[in-house]
């Protein structure tokens, strides 16, 4: 028992302790000027296009809320639009304390107020994350296409083989289904519990290709990350200096920025420096590109903060009865 607590408390300490690492590092790093510059760049940005910002990532959270109900439908569920918001809200919120954890938080939510078996909210959940990653995916490529000089640069710098990566995801595959198998033919009564809790989270997941709105969950999924990119590349008019960040330069960034948000809680320290590192290599100014990171960072955040903890304040007040 102390053991399952430890490891729960390092879930949440390391990845913190990380982000404080990488923080005071490039605190240390850079020179009492450099410092300034940034800390000058954050406080003058133009809070117009923030707000502007914001109310595209504020958009975005509402039709994932919106898409929600899509997958849900299938299985004979008609979720509250208010309550599916508030649960996505409070996942992004639980996602600051320990990573991942806000898809359980999601589900859990649902299942408590809105009266949906956990495992089939939970699959449904899975099924949304399949088309995130598509969508990702999708201006991965893009981002390598208009890029590939630079992105070949980066690789050949920090000695990255993509092939390699790739080898990983294969095997990683290949041991799922091995263990897909074992799991399908043992007759021990925990593997029997694990089993049918899966076919209840396999059959939340099919409900995307049951649905009758697939052509309004595709319009959803192209408009959350259309927002997610604008968000983004809003910031660029409101931090001094980053005006110059063409649009080539802000999907790479923006892909990097994706990925290492899940490395630490919510991405704190990694988000900003990965920002600036990679807008470095385009010879945009380290402070200018970090401050780009931070406004994006803390501005997002502070939504998620601030509707996610309503959200949690809120939901069993509005579903009392």
């Amino acid at each position: 028992m102390k053991k399952k607590k430890v490891i729960k408390c390092l879930k949440i300490i390391l990845p913190l302790l990380l982000g404080v690492f990488l923080i005071t590092i490039s605190i240390y790093r850079s020179t009492e000027e450099e410092r300034n510059q940034l800390y000058e760049n954050i406080i003058h940005a133009d809070l117009f296009y923030v707000f502007l910002s914001l109310f595209c990532g504020f958009s975005s959270h509402l039709s994932r809320a919106y898409r929600w109900k899509f997958l849900l439908a299938p299985l004979g569920y008609k979720i509250k639009l208010h309550n599916s918001f508030m649960a996505v809200m409070s996942g992004y919120l639980a996602n600051l304390g320990i990573p991942r954890s806000g898809e359980v938080l999601r589900a859990a939510s649902v299942a408590n107020y809105e009266k949906i078996p956990f495992e089939k909210a939970f699959g449904t959940i899975i099924s949304e994350r399949v088309a995130d990653l598509i969508m990702l995916l999708l201006i991965l490529s893009i981002a390598f296409i208009s890029q590939t000089e630079y992105i070949l640069m980066v690789m050949d710098n920090y000695q990255i083989n993509p092939f390699m990566g790739v080898l990983a995801l294969i095997i990683l595959f290949s041991l799922g289904l091995l263990f897909l198998r074992l799991l399908k033919k043992s007759t021990i009564p925990i593997i029997v519990k694990v089993r049918d809790f899966g076919k209840g989270i396999l059959e939340g997941m099919k409900s995307i290709l049951s649905m009758k709105n697939k052509f309004a969950f595709i319009f959803h999924t192209f408009f959350i990350w259309g927002m997610y990119l604008l968000m983004f590349f809003l910031i660029k008019f409101a931090v001094p200096g980053a005006s110059i960040i063409d649009m080539g330069q802000i999907l790479v960034a923006f892909v990097v920025g994706s990925f290492a948000i899940s490395v630490t809680n919510g991405g704190i320290g990694v988000y900003p420096i990965a920002i600036g590192a990679v807008l470095a290599l385009y010879g945009i100014n380290q402070q200018t590109g970090e401050a780009f990171g931070w406004v994006v960072w803390g501005s997002q955040t502070l939504l998620n903060l601030i509707i996610g903890g309503l959200s949690i304040i809120l939901m069993p007040l509005v579903n009392k009865k």
